[in-house]
Protein backbone atom coordinates (compact mmCIF):
# COMPACT_ATOMS: atom_id res chain seq x y z
CA UNK A 1 0.00 0.00 0.00
CA UNK A 2 1.22 3.80 -0.91
CA UNK A 3 1.76 5.70 1.50
CA UNK A 4 -0.71 7.61 0.74
CA UNK A 5 -3.07 5.29 1.62
CA UNK A 6 -1.19 4.33 4.43
CA UNK A 7 -1.57 7.96 6.14
CA UNK A 8 -5.65 7.81 5.04
CA UNK A 9 -6.08 4.39 6.97
CA UNK A 10 -4.26 6.01 10.22
CA UNK A 11 -6.33 8.74 10.19
CA UNK A 12 -9.33 6.76 9.44
CA UNK A 13 -8.42 3.65 12.08
CA UNK A 14 -9.75 4.86 15.40
CA UNK A 15 -13.48 6.17 14.14
CA UNK A 16 -13.94 4.92 10.48
CA UNK A 17 -16.83 1.64 11.22
CA UNK A 18 -14.81 -1.18 9.24
CA UNK A 19 -11.69 -0.95 11.38
CA UNK A 20 -13.53 -0.55 14.82
CA UNK A 21 -15.83 -3.26 14.15
CA UNK A 22 -12.52 -5.48 12.97
CA UNK A 23 -10.73 -4.79 16.34
CA UNK A 24 -13.26 -6.10 18.22
CA UNK A 25 -13.96 -9.17 16.15
CA UNK A 26 -9.82 -9.34 17.67
CA UNK A 27 -10.93 -8.74 20.93
CA UNK A 28 -13.17 -11.50 20.83
CA UNK A 29 -10.67 -13.82 18.93
CA UNK A 30 -8.23 -13.65 21.49
CA UNK A 31 -10.20 -14.50 23.96
CA UNK A 32 -10.55 -17.94 23.19
CA UNK A 33 -6.66 -18.21 22.29
CA UNK A 34 -5.50 -18.63 26.03
CA UNK A 35 -2.63 -16.85 28.31
CA UNK A 36 -1.08 -13.98 26.18
CA UNK A 37 2.38 -14.79 24.71
CA UNK A 38 4.51 -12.50 22.31
CA UNK A 39 2.78 -11.39 19.50
CA UNK A 40 3.54 -10.05 15.95
CA UNK A 41 1.27 -7.94 14.22
CA UNK A 42 2.22 -7.77 10.30
CA UNK A 43 0.63 -5.24 8.26
CA UNK A 44 0.40 -2.77 11.05
CA UNK A 45 0.08 0.19 9.43
CA UNK A 46 -0.32 2.86 12.40
CA UNK A 47 -0.79 0.24 14.96
CA UNK A 48 -4.72 -0.05 15.64
CA UNK A 49 -4.79 -3.60 15.99
CA UNK A 50 -1.46 -3.63 17.64
CA UNK A 51 -2.84 -1.66 20.66
CA UNK A 52 -5.87 -4.08 20.92
CA UNK A 53 -3.11 -6.64 21.39
CA UNK A 54 -1.05 -4.77 24.13
CA UNK A 55 -4.41 -3.98 26.01
CA UNK A 56 -4.89 -7.78 25.70
CA UNK A 57 -1.77 -8.20 27.65
CA UNK A 58 0.02 -9.73 24.86
CA UNK A 59 3.71 -8.78 24.36
CA UNK A 60 3.53 -7.31 20.66
CA UNK A 61 5.07 -5.89 17.96
CA UNK A 62 3.95 -4.14 15.04
CA UNK A 63 5.49 -4.17 11.59
CA UNK A 64 4.81 -3.19 8.46
CA UNK A 65 7.04 -2.31 5.02
CA UNK A 66 6.29 1.04 5.35
CA UNK A 67 8.59 3.85 7.03
CA UNK A 68 6.09 5.45 7.55
CA UNK A 69 3.28 3.38 9.77
CA UNK A 70 6.17 2.34 11.86
CA UNK A 71 6.94 5.65 12.74
CA UNK A 72 3.58 6.59 13.63
CA UNK A 73 3.15 3.73 15.34
CA UNK A 74 6.15 4.04 17.26
CA UNK A 75 5.04 7.67 18.23
CA UNK A 76 1.77 5.88 19.71
CA UNK A 77 4.12 3.98 21.90
CA UNK A 78 4.23 0.71 20.33
CA UNK A 79 6.95 -1.28 19.63
CA UNK A 80 7.81 -1.36 16.03
CA UNK A 81 10.02 -2.62 13.37
CA UNK A 82 10.21 -2.18 9.43
CA UNK A 83 10.28 -5.26 7.43
CA UNK A 84 9.20 -7.31 4.32
CA UNK A 85 6.43 -9.66 5.88
CA UNK A 86 8.53 -12.02 3.03
CA UNK A 87 11.43 -11.84 5.45
CA UNK A 88 10.37 -11.53 9.16
CA UNK A 89 13.16 -10.79 11.68
CA UNK A 90 12.23 -13.03 14.02
CA UNK A 91 13.39 -16.46 15.06
CA UNK A 92 11.61 -19.97 14.38
CA UNK A 93 9.74 -20.54 16.88
CA UNK A 94 9.84 -17.47 18.75
CA UNK A 95 5.81 -16.40 18.83
CA UNK A 96 2.51 -17.41 20.09
CA UNK A 97 0.77 -15.30 17.81
CA UNK A 98 0.89 -13.88 14.52
CA UNK A 99 -1.82 -11.11 13.14
CA UNK A 100 -1.87 -10.78 9.18
CA UNK A 101 -5.26 -8.12 8.71
CA UNK A 102 -5.11 -7.15 4.79
CA UNK A 103 -1.87 -8.44 4.24
CA UNK A 104 -1.99 -11.53 1.76
CA UNK A 105 -3.77 -9.55 -0.77
CA UNK A 106 -0.69 -7.11 -1.21
CA UNK A 107 1.51 -9.65 -2.16
CA UNK A 108 2.26 -11.83 -5.40
CA UNK A 109 3.81 -14.45 -3.53
CA UNK A 110 1.31 -14.41 -0.70
CA UNK A 111 2.73 -18.02 0.16
CA UNK A 112 6.03 -16.76 1.39
CA UNK A 113 4.23 -14.38 3.88
CA UNK A 114 2.08 -17.58 5.16
CA UNK A 115 5.62 -20.01 5.12
CA UNK A 116 7.31 -16.93 7.45
CA UNK A 117 4.64 -17.20 9.77
CA UNK A 118 4.45 -20.54 10.34
CA UNK A 119 7.99 -20.03 10.78
CA UNK A 120 8.04 -17.90 13.50
CA UNK A 121 5.17 -19.36 15.64
CA UNK A 122 5.96 -21.81 18.12
CA UNK A 123 4.14 -25.27 18.22
CA UNK A 124 0.84 -24.66 19.21
CA UNK A 125 0.39 -20.79 18.08
CA UNK A 126 -2.14 -19.17 16.36
CA UNK A 127 -1.87 -17.57 13.08
CA UNK A 128 -5.25 -15.02 12.62
CA UNK A 129 -5.54 -13.75 8.88
CA UNK A 130 -7.94 -11.60 7.10
CA UNK A 131 -8.39 -10.52 3.35
CA UNK A 132 -10.73 -9.38 0.87
CA UNK A 133 -12.74 -12.24 -0.74
CA UNK A 134 -14.52 -12.98 -3.65
CA UNK A 135 -12.78 -11.36 -7.08
CA UNK A 136 -16.47 -10.84 -8.36
CA UNK A 137 -16.19 -8.03 -5.86
CA UNK A 138 -12.76 -6.56 -7.95
CA UNK A 139 -12.67 -2.74 -8.85
CA UNK A 140 -11.01 0.02 -8.92
CA UNK A 141 -10.81 0.08 -5.26
CA UNK A 142 -8.51 -2.78 -4.86
CA UNK A 143 -6.41 -1.13 -7.95
CA UNK A 144 -5.72 1.68 -5.66
CA UNK A 145 -4.88 0.13 -2.54
CA UNK A 146 -2.45 -1.93 -4.32
CA UNK A 147 -4.46 -5.63 -4.06
CA UNK A 148 -3.28 -8.23 -6.23
CA UNK A 149 -5.83 -10.41 -5.41
CA UNK A 150 -9.32 -10.90 -3.37
CA UNK A 151 -9.78 -14.91 -1.90
CA UNK A 152 -12.19 -17.46 -2.06
CA UNK A 153 -12.38 -19.47 1.02
CA UNK A 154 -10.70 -22.85 -1.06
CA UNK A 155 -7.25 -20.38 -2.34
CA UNK A 156 -7.32 -18.80 1.23
CA UNK A 157 -7.30 -22.53 2.98
CA UNK A 158 -5.01 -24.03 0.43
CA UNK A 159 -2.33 -21.30 0.96
CA UNK A 160 -2.08 -21.47 4.81
CA UNK A 161 -2.32 -25.30 4.66
CA UNK A 162 0.64 -25.74 2.39
CA UNK A 163 2.59 -23.60 4.25
CA UNK A 164 2.34 -26.50 7.14
CA UNK A 165 -0.60 -24.69 9.32
CA UNK A 166 -4.07 -26.12 10.24
CA UNK A 167 -6.89 -24.53 9.61
CA UNK A 168 -9.19 -24.24 13.03
CA UNK A 169 -11.58 -21.92 11.34
CA UNK A 170 -12.87 -19.64 8.00
CA UNK A 171 -15.48 -17.54 8.33
CA UNK A 172 -16.81 -14.66 6.62
CA UNK A 173 -17.55 -11.07 7.67
CA UNK A 174 -19.58 -8.33 6.31
CA UNK A 175 -21.86 -10.32 4.91
CA UNK A 176 -25.00 -7.69 5.32
CA UNK A 177 -23.35 -5.04 3.57
CA UNK A 178 -21.98 -6.79 0.78
CA UNK A 179 -25.39 -6.13 -1.91
CA UNK A 180 -24.44 -2.42 -1.04
CA UNK A 181 -20.98 -2.74 -0.96
CA UNK A 182 -20.95 -4.53 -4.16
CA UNK A 183 -23.69 -1.71 -6.13
CA UNK A 184 -21.02 0.97 -4.57
CA UNK A 185 -17.70 -0.92 -5.95
CA UNK A 186 -19.63 -1.07 -9.63
CA UNK A 187 -19.23 2.67 -9.71
CA UNK A 188 -16.20 2.97 -7.69
CA UNK A 189 -12.91 5.39 -9.29
CA UNK A 190 -10.84 4.88 -6.78
CA UNK A 191 -9.62 4.18 -3.11
CA UNK A 192 -12.77 3.98 -0.53
CA UNK A 193 -10.89 4.77 2.60
CA UNK A 194 -12.33 8.19 3.00
CA UNK A 195 -13.92 10.33 6.33
CA UNK A 196 -17.82 9.34 6.26
CA UNK A 197 -20.46 11.03 7.42
CA UNK A 198 -21.23 10.52 11.26
CA UNK A 199 -24.50 9.31 11.00
CA UNK A 200 -23.40 6.86 8.26
CA UNK A 201 -21.34 5.94 9.88
CA UNK A 202 -23.00 4.86 13.10
CA UNK A 203 -25.43 3.00 10.56
CA UNK A 204 -23.27 1.08 8.66
CA UNK A 205 -21.37 0.15 12.18
CA UNK A 206 -24.81 -0.83 13.62
CA UNK A 207 -25.67 -3.12 10.40
CA UNK A 208 -22.30 -5.06 10.62
CA UNK A 209 -22.33 -5.43 14.83
CA UNK A 210 -25.49 -7.16 13.85
CA UNK A 211 -23.37 -10.25 12.49
CA UNK A 212 -22.31 -11.18 15.78
CA UNK A 213 -25.50 -12.42 16.56
CA UNK A 214 -26.87 -14.08 13.40
CA UNK A 215 -25.80 -17.33 11.34
CA UNK A 216 -24.37 -15.49 8.11
CA UNK A 217 -21.05 -16.84 8.63
CA UNK A 218 -20.92 -19.35 5.97
CA UNK A 219 -22.18 -17.15 3.06
CA UNK A 220 -20.35 -14.24 0.95
CA UNK A 221 -19.00 -11.55 2.63
CA UNK A 222 -16.56 -8.77 1.35
CA UNK A 223 -13.62 -10.22 3.98
CA UNK A 224 -12.61 -13.51 5.32
CA UNK A 225 -11.22 -14.34 8.35
CA UNK A 226 -9.22 -17.45 8.77
CA UNK A 227 -8.38 -19.11 12.72
CA UNK A 228 -4.95 -20.98 11.99
CA UNK A 229 -2.27 -23.02 14.54
CA UNK A 230 1.01 -24.76 14.11
CA UNK A 231 0.35 -28.41 15.23
CA UNK A 232 2.24 -29.51 18.15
Amino acid sequence: METTEIRRLIALEDTHWWYRERRAILRRELRGLGRPGRALDIGAAGGGNTRVLVEAGWEATATDSCATAVEVARQRGLKAVRADARALPFEPGSLDLVTAFDVLEHVREDHLVVEEIARVLAPGGHALIAVPCDMALWSAHDDAVGHVRRYARETLTVVVEQAGLKVDRVWSWNVLLRPLVARHRRRSRGSDLRKMPLLLNAGLSAVVRAERYLPVKSLKGVTLFLRARLGR
